[in-house]
């Protein structure tokens, strides 16, 4: 299972334009799987904003064990602050 792991990983790293990464979720994740990772992943942004679990609650309509499990990631995991620290610097060039 490892070599697989490590398979995709090689693959989402090859991806050089939006566009590229696009067509692979459109190919290996059903429409909800992408509405979920999107979704948790607006709710990590809302978090790193320092709202609080009831506004996020209210702006996503996400469940708190959803919230709870997103903060926990955002807390002591790395991918979260990663791709956040990414597209607020972003987001900051093109102002």
């Amino acid at each position: 299972m490892e070599k697989e792991r490590d398979v995709l990983i090689k693959a989402l790293l090859s991806l050089e334009t939006p566009e590229e990464c696009e067509a692979l979720l459109d190919d290996m994740c059903t429409i909800k799987e992408i509405e979920d990772m999107s979704h948790r992943l607006m709710i990590a942004l809302l978090l790193a904003e320092r709202k609080t679990f009831i506004d996020v609650e209210k702006k996503t309509g996400a469940s708190s064990a959803t919230i709870s499990r997103v903060n926990k990631c955002l807390k002591h995991g790395t991918g979260y602050q990663t791709v956040i620290k990414r597209i607020l610097d972003d987001q900051d060039k093109k102002i």
